[in-house]
């Protein structure tokens, strides 16, 4: 067994790695994967073991995209009930939205003061993106030198005042700004002349809802934004991606040199506007769930490597935001707790792997952020992990999520995965459902 500082040492007949799942041995020191051994490898004198059998061992889950609205509207989320949530569901790492809080990301300042809530609270290991709105332009260095993974704005209203869209001009002046310092623009594409010239129909019918966010506008927000990419060789992701009718154009872009990733989501992905009822805008999101048939384009996306990850866009609100009309309720989907069953339970219904998952889910996030300790079980990493027992099955009870408005698209859902424990740096944080006191670390990009 490696290193006289190993002090734990996790075994599992199925650990993810790099490499492939095989039986192994990991030895942890100091909160690092020190090495990874054979299944039998001998135990070090003054090491504890933890045998896992047959449950498997990932590497914990990365979100890169959650709104935790903390401070100022915490009555929707906040850092201690979100973090919970993502322990519970194996995430070991977030990162936050720059909006829904108050203030919004846009300053250093503003930087400061939601570090300073976080601190205290955070189960799990957190990160911030800045925001790009029209007034910003000179606080987009500042921020990226305080530490910030990146920069997101909009294309159409963002939903809250204090967070406004980019203006075409505006995008490229903010692109060309970020892409001065090889910083990273994260956008949500929808056109807003796509989106103001589609039918606004209000009320409870899911399909005038559906018909108001059409996939031409996300199609046609991201045409643009790979030309101005291509152009100013500037670093571009696309969130939430529910279209897929952009996938060609995704792909080319790839093909071509342009340097744009795309991330979709476990309700893009695992939920379908056949199945939405009327009046149930717990399935509201912009932009939309879209239909099976999208979704199977999506699916084939994933597994062609256009779209890198899966992340979960959560965005939670008060339970009297989720009116029985769309066009008034807020859209946003509650998931961090159950994205990795969702998406488990999806996958191997389509023949994918847990590497595959945990390719989508972990590593690629990481390598977007550009978090090297992060999302994989190899030696030099954070001992971070996940332990699932894949075959065993749940029903999703509401009641029983740590998010602060138990409000959710998949209760009700039997799903495949039960996160057995959820562990930061080589202690167990979340066990069967219960947390630990509040370990994580307030993480800066590059450190």
């Amino acid at each position: 067994m490696s290193g006289p500082d190993v002090n734990l040492v996790l075994r599992s007949t199925r650990v993810v790695t790099p490499g492939g799942t095989r039986p192994a041995a990991v030895a942890v020191a100091g909160g690092t994967i020190e090495a990874v051994l054979p299944y039998d490898a001998g135990v070090p004198g003054g090491a504890r073991l933890e045998d896992f059998g047959d449950d498997v061992l990932l590497p914990g889950l990365v979100d890169t995209h959650v709104h935790v609205n903390d401070p100022g509207r915490t009555e929707w989320e906040g850092f201690s009930t979100a973090t919970r949530a993502a322990a519970a569901g194996g995430i070991t790492t977030l990162l936050d939205m720059p909006l829904n809080s108050l203030p919004p990301t846009t300053t250093v300042g503003n930087l400061r003061a939601k570090q300073r809530v976080a601190a205290p609270k955070a189960h799990i290991d957190t990160g911030f993106w800045g925001g790009a709105v029209p007034s910003n332009t000179k606080d987009l260095r500042p921020l990226h030198e305080a530490g910030v993974f990146g920069f997101k704005c909009f294309l159409s209203p963002s939903g809250v005042e204090e967070f406004p869209e980019l203006d075409q001009e505006q995008l490229v002046c903010s692109m060309a700004e970020i892409a001065g310092f090889d910083g990273l623009l994260i956008v949500h594409a929808e056109d807003p002349h796509q989106l103001s010239a589609a039918p606004q129909r209000g009320g409870p019918a899911y399909a005038d809802f559906l018909a108001s966010r059409p996939r031409d506008a996300e199609n046609a927000a991201i045409e643009g934004l790979i030309a101005h990419a291509g152009r100013l060789n500037a670093r571009v992701h696309v969130l939430h991606l529910s279209s897929g009718d952009a996938l060609p154009l995704i792909a080319a872009a790839k093909r071509e040199g342009v340097r744009v990733t795309v991330e979709s989501c476990p309700h893009f992905l695992t939920l379908t506007a056949e199945e939405v009822p009327d009046g149930a805008t717990e399935f509201k999101c912009c932009p939309p769930i879209r239909e099976a048939a999208n979704q199977d384009a999506l699916w084939a996306g994933l597994a062609d490597g256009t779209i890198d990850c899966v992340v979960s866009d959560h965005s939670p609100c008060t339970t009297d935001l989720k009116t029985p009309d769309f066009a008034s309720a807020w859209g946003g989907i509650s998931s961090l707790q159950l994205g990795l069953p969702a998406i488990w339970t999806e996958a191997r219904r389509r023949g994918h792997s847990l590497d595959d998952v945990v390719r989508w889910m972990s590593a690629a996030p990481a390598a977007l952020a550009g978090l090297t300790r992060k999302g994989a079980i190899e030696a030099g990493r954070d001992a971070d992990f996940a332990v699932l027992a894949p075959e065993e099955t749940f029903t999703v009870d509401p009641a029983e999520l740590f998010h602060r408005n138990q409000v959710t698209a998949y209760a009700g859902r039997t799903l495949h995965g039960v996160v057995r424990s959820t562990w930061l740096r080589g202690v167990r944080i979340a066990a069967d459902g219960v947390l630990a006191e509040p370990t994580g670390r307030l993480l800066e990009r590059n450190h």
